[in-house]
């Protein structure tokens, strides 16, 4: 896939940019691409740069229905990259439980706080953070936007619009100079996406990520659930260890509720360092993968 790198791109002064820069706009606008655009180039300079992938919808480095942060990721502007290398260095995962931000506004807020933390201890000197599409203002995208701001004091917001779909929300952050505001126009090469094949992706993206599974019995009794045991099958659940980070997703096949038993359809592995369930709300197929809200 060829990608069109518009002009003013290519002027940024990357040597001025560092700490947490922020990247925004609304869906399919190539804010993704700019992203990967802006971390190859501050990874090249030789000092050690993180990439939170922060669309649960439309992830790239994890499955759906999560968010991810990573140091050493060597992948190209398409979002193509090595797995095996991304496994073997620092990665976090923080579960959402939903493929949308909607309705799920707080778990996005804490998971992108809680990666910040990690990759922050493990000595990044930059980050790009590569924020979800919801801009929306009715659907409460500009208080997500400005309640990520505020959390996490970005110095730098790079905004990408088409028109001038991100002005009421960009006017208050200029005149405030809590951040410094750049903004910039999509790529050209950008393809509009409808429902139905974000709706694919997904599903793509789960069947990759569920294609070396297996079946794990858990008694739930003895074990911590968030927020609370209500199961449904296939309901989309999560692995966590002590500080809530994502170890693995699961699927549940399986109910008893006489012996309280789960079947997870899961790739995690024995880990000592599992700590909780966290449950989703959304279904996934096991077979077709294609995800529902509950």
């Amino acid at each position: 896939m060829d990608i069109d790198i518009p002009r003013e791109w290519t002027q940024i002064d990357f040597n001025k940019l560092s700490g947490t820069l922020m990247v925004i706009g609304g869906t399919d606008v190539g804010k993704s691409t700019f992203a990967r655009y802006l971390y190859s180039h501050l990874a090249g300079r030789g000092s050690k740069v993180a990439f939170i992938d922060g669309d649960p919808g439309q992830s790239n480095l994890g499955p759906p229905g999560t968010m991810t942060a990573a140091t050493e990721i060597d992948f190209d502007l398409a979002g193509n990259y090595n797995k095996k290398i991304l496994q073997a260095n620092r990665c976090w995962r923080s579960f959402v439980g939903a493929v949308t931000p909607s309705g799920h506004m707080l778990p996005v807020l804490t998971g992108c706080h809680r990666l910040m933390e990690a990759v922050r201890f493990h000595g990044a000197a930059a980050v790009v953070y590569d924020t979800c599409g919801l801009v929306d203002p009715i659907m409460g995208g500009h208080s997500l936007k400005l309640a990520k701001i505020d959390l996490l004091r970005p110095e730098y917001v790079i905004a990408i619009q088409r028109e001038d779909e991100l002005g009421k929300l960009l006017q208050p952050l200029m005149r405030s100079r809590r951040t410094q505001v750049i903004v910039l126009r999509p790529s050209s090469s950008v393809i509009r996406r409808s429902p139905d094949e974000r709706q694919s992706h997904r599903a793509e993206k789960f069947r990759q990520y569920f294609s070396s599974s297996r079946t794990l019995s858990i008694l739930w009794s003895e074990m911590a659930i968030f927020p609370y045991p209500r199961f449904i099958l296939n309901r989309l659940l999560a692995f966590e260890d002590v500080n809530g980070y994502t170890l693995a997703l699961g699927i549940i096949i399986g109910i008893d509720r006489v012996k309280k038993n789960l079947d997870i359809l899961t790739p995690l592995e024995e880990d000592q360092n599992l700590n909780a369930i966290h449950l989703g709300d959304v279904r996934v197929d096991p077979v077709s993968f294609r995800d529902e809200a509950i």
